[in-house]
């Protein structure tokens, strides 16, 4: 608690420097530089601290990778498979299909009061504040965006083509963790006066603990992980995003000078601002309508250049496959190494197992948990089995003439041969792309910033669920929070991408401790209300 207390106590002082007076200008360094300075052995103590690792041999592995291995792994086998076997069944539940068995007992127009649907406050068996596919696109949200974009080319310019596989693989997995930590979110929800739901670990951890026995270790877990939640928001869902958003600002329309990354999070910070005042209910209208389109966008502008250069794919998809076992990449740990890097990358984009979407899955206006769990594992899918993977492609495609040497990294960027740049994360994707189609770079430039844009709104929902969850539901709490959340945005914005990774990704990572510690004891739960789910949709087909 004293870490995490004075690291936000840290950079909300650092942040203020940002507006301080003209003394500072005539420093002869500039914002940007001196806020990195400050915040870089934060991020580097906090990144050594969670992804300490045990050695087999010479090659060390982190342990959350292994726990989240082992307990992604675990879950696929012991549901025997949820992730093939009901993948038809999620998606007919986001169309509609089975609505009917949330139908309400008492008929009731449908009046909305300051935000909420009255009918779901009346009818106690029908709880939830959004719909299956406003949860799915609140949820995705957080994770389809620059962990597609940027992660992928971290990925891959440190592990090789061959760290693809291992994140399509991670994405497969992923899908049943998914399923177990939201079935479990909507299960343990809470459900206030006014209707407003209140789910996630935090409360899944401490009620669930508390149904078999435990509550005292129950309420350790899910308060460390609402202190985790906080940090993962002020960082992968929002320092991370608005960092990516400024490089492609900054580089896109030359903007040079000292405080310009700075100046572009403050832009960001008052836009994300008006929206998070609205809530739940207006972040979910914002990104079913921004995350569709964007993704379509992105994914279109990713097939027309697989397609384009369908000659050299049977090559690319080679090197992916043969690489995932005999890297040519210069990493130390070979092998285990690139595993390592397409887990670790795909934890970050798609969070399974972090159990942070849980928290969005949870307001779903459903009486059925296990039905809101099925529709979540399409996330992983989305995110990573597809998007990911488009992505990586790409990536390979554009460096079949050797445009730069893989595992040639310093600061998680890679030097380009031709112009002699070193580049990373969202820049180089946006390289291969403006390869392919020249100009597009200007497309993806706004792609990015409205991925980081709806990624923002949807942690910033995460990150509030946990601070109420710690310190209340009063308004002063909730101004609080959010005023600290903008702050990060800002400060995003300012510092380096190798600085911002390595918080970014232990922020996000860390929560896999707290959480799948309470998977492994509660998913007989998730596995009760799969069942019963089960007997209802038999019946309505038997109907």
């Amino acid at each position: 608690m004293r870490s995490i207390s004075s690291t936000v106590a840290s950079l909300i002082v650092v942040c203020s420097l940002t507006f301080s007076s003209s003394a500072q200008e005539e420093t002869q360094r500039g914002y940007d530089e001196m806020l990195n300075d400050t915040f870089m052995p934060i991020a580097q103590g906090w990144e050594d601290f969670i992804f300490t690792e045990i050695f087999l041999g010479s090659i060390g592995i982190p342990i959350v990778l292994v726990l989240l291995i082992v307990g992604a792994l675990f879950f696929t086998i012991y549901f025997r498979a949820v992730n093939v076997r009901y993948f038809w069944t999620a998606i007919l539940i986001v169309r509609g299909k089975y609505d009917g068995l949330d139908q309400q007992t008492a008929s009731v127009s449908s009046i909305v009061v300051d935000g909420d649907v009255q009918e779901t406050i009346r009818d106690e068996s029908v709880h939830g504040e959004v719909n299956h596919f406003q949860a799915l696109a609140t949820a995705v949200s957080g994770t389809v965006g620059l962990g597609n974009i940027a992660m992928v080319a971290v990925a891959i310019s440190i592990g090789g083509p061959g760290a693809t596989l291992w994140m399509i693989l991670a994405g497969l997995l992923g899908m049943s963790s998914k399923f177990v930590e939201c079935t479990l979110g909507v299960k343990y929800r809470e459900v206030d006066e006014a209707g407003r739901v209140f789910g996630g670990p935090m409360y899944y951890l401490s009620k669930g603990f508390k149904d078999i026995g435990n509550a005292k270790l129950g309420k350790v877990l899910s308060i460390i992980f609402a202190m985790l939640c906080i940090g993962a928001s002020f960082g992968g869902g929002n320092a991370f995003q608005s960092n990516q958003a400024a490089a492609q600002i900054i580089t896109r329309f030359d903007i040079d000078g000292s405080g310009s990354g700075t100046m572009i999070g403050i832009v960001f910070a008052l836009l994300v601002g008006i929206v998070i005042l609205g809530g739940i209910k207006r972040i979910a209208k914002v990104t079913e309508k921004v995350v569709p389109f964007m993704a379509l966008i992105y994914v279109l502008a990713a097939l027309f250049i697989i397609c384009s250069n369908i000659s050299i794919l049977d090559d690319t998809l080679w090197s992916i496959l043969s690489e995932a076992f005999t890297p040519r990449a210069t990493i130390t740990g070979g092998v285990i190494a690139v595993v390592i890097q397409g887990f670790r990358r795909a934890a970050f984009s798609n969070e399974a197992g972090a159990g942070s979407a849980s928290i969005a899955h949870a307001a779903v206006h459903t009486k059925h948990a296990a039905s809101e769990g099925l529709v979540a594992l399409l996330e992983p899918f989305i995110d990573t089995v597809c998007i990911c993977t488009m992505t990586a492609i790409v990536i390979v495609m554009f460096n079949h003439e050797a445009a730069f040497a893989y595992g040639d990294v310093i600061d998680n960027q890679v030097l380009i041969i031709e112009t002699g740049q070193r580049l990373g994360g969202v820049n180089l994707t946006s390289l291969a792309f403006d390869t392919a189609i020249p100009g597009f770079s200007y497309v993806l430039a706004f792609a990015v910033i409205m991925f980081a844009f709806s990624t923002m709104l949807s942690w910033s929902y995460y990150g509030l669920q946990a601070w109420k969850f710690l310190f209340g539901r009063g308004h002063i709490a909730d101004l609080v929070y959010k005023i600290t959340f903008l702050l990060f945005t800002v400060l995003g914005a300012a510092i380096t991408l190798d600085a911002v990774i390595k918080f970014s990704d232990a922020m996000i990572l860390a929560l896999v401790f707290p959480n799948m510690i309470g998977l492994f004891f509660l998913y007989p739960k998730a596995a009760e209300e799969l069942n019963t789910y089960k007997k209802h949709i038999e019946k309505t087909k038997a109907q």
